[in-house]
């Protein structure tokens, strides 16, 4: 397989989706949308030694325009790589540290997919239940049913919030605290998008509901069933849901986000200027993005999902999954991407895995893995620009070095 077919393959794990909707667009020519990408897995692929040079030099030269810092922890039953490069923050210019907490953005969904999944193999709920059933009146009655199954695998067509798209606003608004109730309502006052289980399309409203419905199941909280089930099983001792805390505890390194000259509270880097996104309210993502990891953390969590200890092996199929649709977008002839929870990608050479990317300001992580655990990835870089909807190169990069 060529390199850029590789990276075609690896873009849907390495850039976050947008979670807000987009303004409509006009419809494009047909001439304006690139074919379907399909890349055929190789079932016997064998997974690679562990490149060191291509995973060094993936995270060489920080602090560097795109990013100040860099944390990579390879491993699985082919070998192991860590490194860490760059500086935890750029007033002290104290070196980067591959034991931080950091913002896990968008991996938090394989957390909340789980703990439904585990709901499910208790017999509390199926995956075929409507969703009205369990939360009367959290959507319209104007809504058609929808499955709880669909929201896992982002199939359910439910909206999401009209709000602004400007850095500035996200600025002077970062600590604001959202309720679940409140951004789901926002969201609900727009029509579906389309009859549920026939698109797909990627929005942080899913896990959203998804998180509700976990707290009308259990009656507790959406973090005390996360901290139960997930993370003191997997033995996450330094991973937490921080609630309406806009603060990171512990040691962690600095988020910044580019910004132009003359923006509020600008600190010069390079050649252009930076914000400190470090403190900032995630419940404008809640539990589609709030967690707060570290690497080694997030590697014990792949592998106790992947070898059934959190999810029982019978129930887990669908996070290895991609629904036979089409993605919502403007073209709407790519097939779709995203199992329930993560997303399904093959690599150079036909190897197939799976993972999931995760933006917050100033943080930009991931976690990806082959089915048995030949290889793993978890990464965190402090990007510049981590919600940018081009390609993140630096991701790119280290994801291509760790599987190829």
């Amino acid at each position: 397989m060529k390199l850029a077919a590789a990276g075609l393959a690896l873009a849907t794990l390495l850039v976050a989706t947008p979670a807000q909707a987009a303004t409509p667009t006009p419809a494009p020519t047909p001439s304006a949308c690139p074919p379907p990408v399909v890349i055929q897995p190789d079932p016997d692929a064998p997974t690679p030694p562990i490149n060191s040079v291509a995973l060094q030099q993936s995270i060489a030269g920080l602090p560097a325009a795109d990013a100040t810092a860099a944390i990579v922890r390879v491993g699985g039953s082919k070998g192991s790589w860590k490194g860490v490069t760059g500086v935890a923050g750029l007033t002290s210019r104290r070196k980067a540290s591959a034991h931080v907490r950091f913002r896990a953005g968008s991996v938090t969904k394989m957390f909340t997919t789980a703990v439904v999944l585990q709901l499910v193999a208790e017999g509390r709920i199926s995956l075929d239940d409507a969703v009205q059933d369990h939360l009367p009146g959290l959507l319209p009655d104007s809504y058609p049913k929808v499955q709880v199954g669909q929201l896992l695998n982002h199939t359910s067509g439910l909206p999401s919030p009209t709000l602004p798209e400007t850095f500035d606003w996200v600025y002077r608004t970062r600590f604001k605290t959202w309720t679940p109730e409140e951004y789901v309502a926002l969201a609900v006052r727009s029509p579906i998008e389309f009859p549920p289980g026939t698109r797909q399309h990627y929005l942080n409203i899913n896990t959203f509901v998804a998180g509700l419905l976990i707290e009308k199941v259990t009656g507790r909280s959406y973090e005390h069933e996360v901290t139960s089930r997930i993370l003191r099983p997997a033995g996450m001792r330094d991973s937490y849901l921080p609630g309406a805390s806009p603060r990171i505890r512990g040691p962690h390194h600095q988020g910044y986000q580019v910004v132009p000259a003359g923006f509020q509270n600008a600190i010069a880097f390079g050649d252009g200027h930076v914000v400190d996104m470090t403190t900032t309210s995630v419940t404008s993502t809640w539990a589609s993005g709030d967690l707060i990891s570290t690497a080694a953390d997030l590697e014990k969590f792949v592998k106790a999902l992947f070898t059934g200890k959190l999810v029982p092996k019978a129930h887990l199929e669908p996070m290895f999954t991609v629904p036979d649709v089409k993605m919502h977008d403007k073209c709407g002839n790519q097939p779709a991407v995203y199992t329930s929870g993560m997303t399904r990608l093959v690599l150079p050479g036909g190897i197939v895995a799976y993972g999931k990317t995760g933006a917050r300001y100033g943080y930009a992580a991931g976690v990806g893995a082959t089915r048995d655990l030949s290889r793993t990835l978890v990464y965190s870089v402090n990007s510049t620009d981590a919600k940018a909807s081009g390609q993140n190169q630096r991701t790119l990069r280290i994801a291509l070095a760790a599987f190829s």
